[in-house]
């Protein structure tokens, strides 16, 4: 507030001049509207925050104007827990939509909710998708300043963002054509991320049927409902897991990083289902 008040008295005294350009001229309008809109947020009767930002809301749900889009604010709500939120009809809703920042937003919102949700039944492929989402947020938050408004580019980050919630819902319901369940899904990503972290030869089929092994044995011990918590059923479930892979020839440095994926997906199962 010091600062701006300083540079309003030296603009006041050289405004005259024609040594500014109209970039400069307009950041220092900006700096004057900002701190007059903090005096009013901090002195006198004016609104505070919270009732700004719902006004803010009512501007932005007005200026919508697509009927069904509002469902789209509901995202992550308490009690809006029954969306299926891979539902196209979402993409839909979105596509209507003009504003293109706007736009973003939501689809930002809404492919952070698929992930949430991805997370629930696939923690492995949930954090490969997570970091792709991550870098893409990071690109578009790192544009040019000349890109920020250029309705192409806006149009771009939209288009980057639907693919990857495409790839998203492709990735989720992958395991129908594999012959599997989706929670052996789930252990076929680990055995298969852990197989490239090593870097070593191991089939699709036989991953495939030791996933379906591995969920036959962590069933076996999750029927306890303290299972997770209870160091002898963990120590069996060890145990098993280990003459499992061994079974099966998987190799034997990665005993302990398969175990304990398989144990915190299996926690993630345990977690959602209840």
């Amino acid at each position: 507030m010091y600062l701006v008040k300083r540079l309003k008295s030296a603009y006041d005294i050289s405004c005259g001049s024609d040594a500014f350009t109209q970039g400069e001229k307009e950041n220092i309008h900006f700096y004057l509207a900002i701190k007059t809109i903090v005096i009013k947020l901090t002195k006198g009767d004016a609104p505070d925050t919270a009732q700004m930002n719902s006004k803010v809301a009512k501007m932005i749900a007005e200026a919508l104007k697509s009927e069904g889009v509002e469902e789209i604010f509901k995202l992550g709500a308490e009690d809006e827990t029954q969306i299926d939120i891979f539902d196209e009809d979402y993409l839909n809703k979105i596509d209507k939509i003009k504003l293109p920042n706007t736009k973003i937003k939501l689809l930002h919102q809404l492919l952070a909710k698929a992930l949430e949700d991805f997370k629930k039944v696939n923690k492995t492929k949930a954090v490969d998708f997570s970091k792709k989402f991550t870098a893409l947020v990071a690109k578009y938050n790192e544009r040019k300043e000349e890109d920020v408004l250029v309705s192409e580019v806006l149009g771009g980050f939209s288009n980057e963002i639907i693919d990857l919630y495409h790839e998203l819902k492709k990735e989720k319901e992958s395991f129908g054509d594999m012959g599997i369940g989706f929670e052996e899904k789930a252990f076929y990503n680990i055995l298969n991320s852990i197989a490239v972290k090593f870097d070593f030869d191991y089939s699709e089929d036989k991953l495939i049927a030791l996933a379906k092994e591995v969920k036959k044995v962590v069933d076996d011990k999750a029927k306890y409902t303290d299972w997770n918590v209870r160091d002898d059923i963990k120590a069996e479930l060890q145990v098993d897991l280990i003459m499992l892979l061994a079974k099966h020839g998987y190799p034997p440095i990665t005993k302990d990083d398969v175990f304990k994926e398989i144990f915190e997906q299996a926690e993630n199962f345990k977690k959602y289902r209840n």
